[in-house]
């Protein structure tokens, strides 16, 4: 026998031993995870490990024996959170140690419920499998006190618990705690009375509980389940595919019987989302076999939508197009495609209007979200995309999260970031006029005006040219334009901008220094950012800030834009605006309309087509005698909605392609049924530029299609010869016209994806701009602030200022989270209104407040809070019961024509007639 381990050692690689055997360590790792690695993941059983947990040592059923020499004294130690050690000789199964794991698994079956041939887990089950594993035949302790008396909890839509079955190994707590950062579970008692409790001993449906499954995920027994019973075994397909709601990209493993989906978990080699996802992705898919699904195209005869065949809708609108664009010309058609769709759908429909119409008149839902993102970033960095990747979390010293809750918005992210804010020496800030959970845990949180984004941002880059802080390697080599910018910064009038935004100067120049003074720091931002009259130029200075910090081109910095719909990226990628092709490349330039003539073999426009916003305008002037429409609810989610709905009602032919008949099919002439994320394959990219695999689960409900299957059976019914829609075979249309996607092919995808660019060779990309920008240099440009329209034009009237939010439970419009369990837990709309402007206005939790802008008026249920200031007013809009947008206004970004969702000039009253409370 080998006595000393030093015979084994070099100068890079040491040893450990298992039963005398040596093998190699890693720095770091447990004995626990040097035993997997080397021996199998099944050699020593655990209870309270999980592969997203910290290391916890509750159950010591993982206990292996530990001496320092072959034959020395060995000791029992868990190997879950015992860091290994050169030498170390581990011994996981001797006699003793299967002892004790008998035993210890003897004791926890004395209280808990021996019913496994009905228990949801059976054959799934950890404590079941474990005690297997260890041999237990019988218990030899008598029967004594335990708690199966214990009721299960089946109040909530989603959560369930049996705590009759716990067996106390805290993993639901540290689910709740490590991955969500929520601390709605903890242990209560001590002893024998010890007892998982929801809040202060509530059910889950009282609790702050945000149903997002970690914790049943976690669970080793069915202590703590949900209604789909997603550990049970019964399904007999799993398929891995993505995430239809935010732009996250979440992971899913979906599991079928008989063709329809049972349940959804999250998978632990996911890069995204490691093994978490929020109640959207694991719990809320019921919508996709709603009774309120579309199941057969329909066609408006007579003023109603009656049902037809798919063949008499395909040849309605190949005349109907055909005449239009034989009589007015390709630019009296449109199109608007969606973020929802896979990035091979976007692709088509664009190539559609384009190659087939003849017209550039695309666009999606990025104008009304993130197009202020894309043209700002392709302004100063060249490229209008995330420049890391959120697991760069692990390298950041400082994280600012502006005009974002992404906590609601894009849970998982949130989850990650709440975690970063939460430990001590790292800085946090927020700038956002609303309290937002994130700011709660912020180190700075600038609570500012809504629409003053660009005098904050001025000021802070003011403060840190005057400390001294700036970058100027990077500046002097990487950039160009700062000498004016930094000119204009340094005259900037600080009074004047406090005042303008309500941020006190000194909370300013603090940020300001923390966010410069850090090694790394990373910029997130969203809607808050963009969907203002200066959304372009705020994105420009937050690029402005990361470059004069020198925070760009290495991991834990960067500028990282929250995306919020599924594909809203890919969909801008695939080309779906009118100025820019697929892979962004200009449509003007004749070079590129040359490059698109020669692919596509038609002559495709060179001018830049309509806008959404120039759309409906060129509707109500007459100029617009068609569009169509795919998965966007245009008059519930576009601003102005009385100005949608005239502009639809003056458009001859309106196509919607839909799963339900929401608010604007309502308006349509023809309505095609296409296919929910489930029924479909393809790809999404996420808000990191990484492209992933969408797989089909079930079937598509009879009587709908593929949304890209109805786009290559009309591009063929108007006389262009596209091949049946596939994943692989379009990917590889797309990879040969879109640059970055050259190395991109739908059977290398793997579970992980690939982050764009991605080279020939199959290469992708982590981080961009590591040498040098897109454009070459960065470009500095100094914008002043400049008050919405807006204000200065309806202020005096309507002296409050509504802004837009959302809420973690619904996504968008809610057409597909209304569907589902979701409902029950947010049930409608509501309006944040601060304290003092309730009680000035005699408004109370609960009443219906009257919100009136020049546009309109809707009613809002009131939740009085001081998450807002005095003054700003915040509503949600995913229940169009209220249809919030009748009253935003028709102002748009000055650059890219985004609307300015985010500043509305309104007045309040409590509201009468049947709103009245009381």
């Amino acid at each position: 026998m080998v006595q000393k381990s030093e015979q084994y050692s070099d100068a890079t690689t040491t040893f450990a031993f298992v039963d005398g055997r040596p093998f190699s360590i890693i720095p770091g790792e447990t004995i626990l995870s040097f035993l997997k690695r080397h021996k199998g993941e099944n050699l020593v059983p655990t209870l309270c490990d999980a592969p997203n947990l910290d290391p916890f040592g509750a159950c010591r059923v993982c206990s292996v024996e530990v001496a320092l020499e072959p034959d020395g004294r060995r000791k029992t130690m868990a190997s879950c959170h015992t860091p290994i050690a050169e030498g170390q000789h581990i011994f996981p199964s001797s006699p003793a140690i299967q002892d004790l794991r008998k035993n210890i698994i003897e004791l926890v079956l004395t209280d808990h419920p021996l019913d496994c041939l009905t228990c949801e887990v059976n054959g799934n089950c950890e404590l079941q499998t474990v005690a297997a594993q260890v041999g237990i035949r019988d218990v030899r302790y008598p029967e004594g006190e335990n708690h199966l008396h214990r009721e299960k909890d089946l109040s909530h839509p989603y959560m369930t618990s049996d705590l009759s079955k716990c067996i106390n190994c805290y993993r639901c707590v540290r689910a709740c705690d490590e991955v969500q950062g929520e601390f709605v579970l903890s242990m209560a008692g001590r002893g024998f009375d010890s007892k998982i409790v929801k809040g202060i001993d509530q059910s889950f449906m009282d609790s702050d509980c945000v149903s997002c499954g970690a914790c049943s995920q976690a669970c080793p027994t069915s202590a703590i389940s949900d209604i789909f019973q997603s550990k049970a075994i019964t399904a007999t397909e799993t398929t891995r595919t993505i995430c239809t709601y935010c732009g996250v990209g979440c992971n899913l493993e979906v599991s079928t019987t008989n063709g329809e989906v049972v349940s959804i978990r999250a998978p632990y080699d996911a890069e995204v989302n490691q093994g978490h996802t929020c109640l959207k992705g694991r719990y809320a898919f019921k919508f996709y076999d709603h009774p309120d699904r579309l199941t057969s195209p329909l066609i408006k005869r007579n003023g109603v939508l009656e049902k037809a065949t798919w063949d008499e809708a395909y040849d309605y609108i190949a005349s109907k197009l055909t005449s239009y664009k034989a009589e007015f010309g390709p630019d009296y058609i449109a199109g608007i495609s969606s973020s929802r769709c896979t990035n091979e759908e976007n692709y088509l429909m664009q190539k559609f209007i384009r190659a087939v119409i003849g017209t550039n008149n695309i666009d999606g839902c990025a104008r009304v979200c993130h197009s202020p993102t894309a043209l700002g970033m392709q302004r100063t960095f060249g490229t209008g995309a995330a420049t890391n990747s959120i697991q760069d979390l692990q390298h950041t010293n400082c994280i600012m999260v502006i005009g974002a809750n992404p906590t609601d918005a894009h849970p998982v992210t949130g989850a990650k970031l709440k975690q970063f804010s939460m430990k001590q020496d790292n800085v946090t800030i927020v700038i956002d006029p609303r309290r937002t959970e994130l700011a709660r845990y912020a180190d700075y949180h600038l609570a500012l005006r809504p629409g003053t984004n660009v005098a904050v941002l001025n000021m802070m880059m003011h403060y840190i040219l005057k400390e001294d802080l700036a970058d100027t390697s990077f500046i002097e080599s990487r950039t160009e334009g700062f000498d004016d910018f930094k000119q204009h910064l340094l005259q900037l009038d600080i009074d004047q901008m406090e005042k303008i935004s309500g941020v006190d100067r000194a909370l300013v120049k603090a940020a300001a220094i923390a966010y410069a003074s850090a090694p790394n720091a990373m910029s997130f931002h969203g809607l808050g950012v963009t969907e203002h009259s200066q959304g372009t130029f705020a994105v420009m200075q937050i690029a402005d800030l990361a470059m004069l910090t020198g925070n760009i081109g290495r991991p834990g910095v960067g500028v990282n834009p929250l995306r919020g719909q599924n594909n809203v990226q890919g969909a801008a990628d695939m080309g779906v605006q009118p100025h820019q092709g697929a892979g962004y490349l200009d449509v003007t330039k004749p070079e590129v309309n040359q490059q698109y003539n020669d692919f596509y073999g038609v002559t495709v426009p060179t001018h830049v087509g309509y806008k959404i916003p120039e759309m409906f305008d060129a509707a109500l002037e007459g100029k617009l005698k068609a569009i169509w429409i795919i998965g966007e609810d245009v008059v519930q989610t576009d601003p102005n909605t009385q100005k949608v709905i005239k502009a639809l009602e003056a458009t001859d032919l309106v196509i919607v392609q839909e799963l339900f008949m929401t608010e604007t099919a309502k308006y349509a002439d023809v309505v095609l049924p296409g296919a929910s994320f489930l029924e479909k394959s393809g790809t999404f990219t996420n808000g990191e530029r990484r492209v992933q695999a969408v797989r089909q689960v079930v079937a598509p409900l009879p009587g709908t299609k593929p949304d890209g299957q109805i786009i290559v059976d009309i591009m063929n019914r108007l006389g262009y010869n596209q091949p049946d829609y596939t994943p692989d075979g379009m990917l590889e249309e797309i990879s040969q016209i879109v640059p970055f996607f050259a190395g991109i092919r739908w059977d290398e995808l793997d579970i992980n994806g690939k982050q764009w660019p991605v080279a020939p060779d199959g290469t992708d990309t982590q981080i961009l701009h590591q040498t040098e920008f897109k454009r070459g240099l960065g470009y500095f440009e100094f914008n002043a602030f400049e008050e919405s329209k807006e204000i200065t034009s309806h202020g005096k009237d309507y002296p409050y200022i509504l802004t837009t939010n959302r809420e973690l439970e619904h996504y968008n419009c809610g057409a597909m989270t209304r569907r589902t369990g979701n409902g029950e837990i947010l049930k409608s709309d509501y309006l944040m209104i601060h304290p003092e402007d309730a009680a000035t206005n005699f408004i109370n939790d609960g009443d219906y407040v009257c919100l009136e802008s020049p546009r309109g008026k809707v009613d809002v249920k009131a939740r009085i809070t001081d998450e807002v200031n005095p003054g700003v007013l915040s509503t949600t809009f995913h229940f169009p019961e209220i249809m919030v947008n009748n009253i935003t206004s028709d102002i748009h970004d000055s650059e890219a024509m985004c609307p300015e969702y985010k500043v509305v000039a309104v007045r309040i009253r409590k509201s009468k007639g049947k709103f009245k409370v009381g």
